[in-house]
């Protein structure tokens, strides 16, 4: 959730494309991080988006001729992103990255929830609270973008693929209401979260929430393990998403705004394959205490793995946010060990 006013708010105006071709005009390549932006250019998709914007893979969106997969190569990526995982002859197995991360946490404050799975060995860690809910703030965009795909299995319209691009690459309150309430709001979430395999999972049952002013939604409770089981929706074929639906949530994802690029990027280096989405929420009106979320692929360098970082208690949003930068930059340099034999 922006609820630190990094992005548009609920109550914006809202500019949605309706019928013809479904092109973002505006759409982030891949590949940079703007001036001034925080984080590194890890954060940004190894791949190209072709010029002039960032569209749709065809039989996502439905009346729009000649769309195309974007941020993407339509003949490659999918292709490479499946045979990364295909199946031979079983890696060794990697140490515990997060064993690190043990003394790091110790000297932060709040509360910290981490899960790493890589994908290579099946491996999953955990550090810190991994099995203790925490509020989801805007990472549950991605829940509600699984869930507009699932429930859109025709496609989406124009104004949904739009709305879908800002909820995700913006992180766009208002767009997310919109969607929230098009999917059947808590009901229609934890009814894909069943679908998915999520077990710790509850859907906020309001979006306007007595006493608190920012979209209820954002206060869903999450795990970091439920975390990878939505991520692994995106990554691993035979799940609730057919290709098509991962081809698209994972371009959103790899083309967050460049002032977003921080989380799980953290400590990757540039032309690595990072598609994330973030959350940060002030939980009191004094804004001393804040919940600050980060949840990713990270590919590229001998690397596959999802990572899921939750966290409360943050003094500021930019000490949460540092936190989690930190983790993730233990989490890559780990991952780069010695394989168990």
């Amino acid at each position: 959730m922006n609820g630190g006013g990094r992005v548009a708010v609920a109550g914006l105006g809202l500019a949605v494309l309706g019928g013809g071709l479904f092109m973002f005009a505006g759409g982030r390549a891949g590949g940079g991080t703007a001036a001034g932006a925080r984080t590194t250019a890890g954060a940004a998709a190894s791949t190209s988006t072709p010029a002039g914007g960032v569209s749709a893979p065809a039989g996502i969106v439905t009346g729009s001729a000649g769309a195309h997969a974007t941020g993407v190569n339509p003949q490659a990526t999918g292709t490479q992103r499946a045979q990364s995982r295909a199946p031979g002859r079983a890696p060794a197995r990697r140490g515990d990255p997060l064993a690190p991360t043990a003394a790091f946490l110790a000297g932060r404050l709040g509360r910290v929830s981490v899960a790493v799975n890589d994908l290579a060995t099946g491996q999953t860690w955990t550090a810190g609270d991994a099995g203790l809910p925490q509020d989801e703030a805007s990472v549950v965009k991605v829940g509600i973008l699984e869930t507009l795909l699932v429930q859109s299995s025709a496609g989406l319209s124009p104004g949904q693929a739009t709305l879908a691009r800002q909820m995700i690459e913006d992180s766009d309150n208002g767009a997310t209401t919109t969607l929230w309430n098009a999917v059947g709001g808590a009901e229609g979430i934890r009814a894909f979260d069943a679908r998915a395999g999520l077990t710790s999972t509850i859907p906020s049952p309001c979006v306007r929430c007595a006493g608190f002013p920012w979209p209820g939604w954002g206060l869903t409770t999450t795990t970091a393990l439920d975390q990878l089981t939505l991520l692994r929706q995106l990554i691993s074929p035979g799940q609730a998403l057919s290709a098509p639906m991962r081809e698209f949530a994972l371009n959103l994802m790899e083309n967050v705004a460049p002032d977003q690029r921080w989380g799980v990027s953290g400590g990757v280096p540039p032309r690595v394959t990072v598609a994330l989405k973030n959350g940060w929420l002030p939980l009191n009106a004094a804004r001393t205490d804040w919940q600050i979320n980060s949840v990713g692929w990270v590919a590229g360098h001998g690397r596959d793995y999802l990572i899921a970082v939750l966290s409360t208690g943050n003094p500021s949003e930019a000490y949460g946010i540092d936190t989690i930068d930190a983790l993730s930059a233990i989490v890559w340099r780990q991952l780069a060990g010695p394989r168990q034999s």
